[in-house]
């Protein structure tokens, strides 16, 4: 099926279903995923997030396309990519965390450059803390980049305590200073809905998917930190929707994606912000 997804959205949700908080099983998420692939609005979907602790996956008809995130020891990603191609799946990318928040992200980074060197097929995501180390991890990043290694960084925007939601200036420093290395990322956690919003349950204010596209696409034109702040730290969709339908027809720079736990919030989302036109309706 054809499919009415502009190129500055394609690949921009990966399905996170078999993720925490997600309590899905393996044959459900499979399934769905597929359904969203071949549904009106697939090319809006890049790929099946898969633990790699998670190696019985049901992958008939082959070729799904996965993404293997590390939730073990990184020295099991090489047995996990080998044993998920195995059984018939299309191992596209993997992302692993490389320190812990306030450690040196150095070492993390050249153990996953040893561990994924050999495999020129896979995108490698280093998931970097938002802390201490982190420009000097980006520019490793991009030595590795310009040696050949199809490696980028990773950031978590969000999670179970408030310094874990970095600021807009904050968010807006690391785009910045990714568009300056020529860096594309991915982003995970914190983001749930299109736009920047404080959840009333834990009073943690959450980054906005469409803010971060609009902010990308200010820091790319040129802008700086407080320009693409600005655009983070808006909450109405009057400064955000049209700048985004405007470049719609352009491919997505900078920012590969993010997962979502459920591929269809989003969507509706996008849908009712005039974002994607098609045959979805909520």
């Amino acid at each position: 099926m054809s499919s009415m997804v502009p190129p500055l959205f394609a690949g921009l949700l990966d399905d996170a279903a078999l993720l925490q908080p997600g309590d899905a099983t393996v044959a459900h998420a499979a399934a769905g995923f597929r359904e969203h692939r071949d549904a009106w609005y697939g090319e809006l979907v890049g790929a099946l997030l898969v633990p790699s602790s998670l190696l019985d996956l049901d992958c008939d008809p082959p070729g799904l396309p996965v993404c293997v995130i590390s939730d073990a020891a990184l020295t099991i990603l090489p047995v996990a990519v080998a044993k998920l191609r195995a059984c018939g799946a299309s191992v596209r990318a993997i992302e692993a965390a490389v320190a812990r928040r306030g450690e040196d992200p150095q070492p993390g980074l050249a153990e996953l450059r040893r561990l994924t060197t050999s495999d020129k097929d896979l995108d490698v995501y280093a998931e970097i803390p938002l802390s201490w180390g982190l420009l000097a991890a980006l520019d490793a990043v991009a030595a590795m980049r310009a040696d050949g290694l199809r490696i980028a960084p990773k950031f978590r925007v969000g999670g179970l305590a408030g310094e874990l939601f970095p600021t807009p200036v904050e968010l807006a420093a690391v785009i910045c200073a990714c568009r300056d290395r020529e860096l594309p990322f991915k982003l995970a956690a914190g983001i749930r809905h299109a736009l920047r919003h404080t959840d009333p349950e834990t009073g943690f204010t959450h980054h906005g998917f469409l803010n971060v596209l609009v902010a990308v696409l200010l820091a790319t034109d040129g802008h700086e930190v407080a320009e693409v702040a600005e655009a983070l730290g808006a909450t109405h969709p009057v400064p955000l929707v049209e700048p985004a339908r405007a470049r719609r027809d352009e491919i997505r720079p900078l920012w590969a994606g993010f997962g979502a736990s459920t591929i269809v919030e989003p969507l509706t989302e996008m849908v009712r912000l005039g974002l994607i036109n098609g045959g979805y309706s909520s």
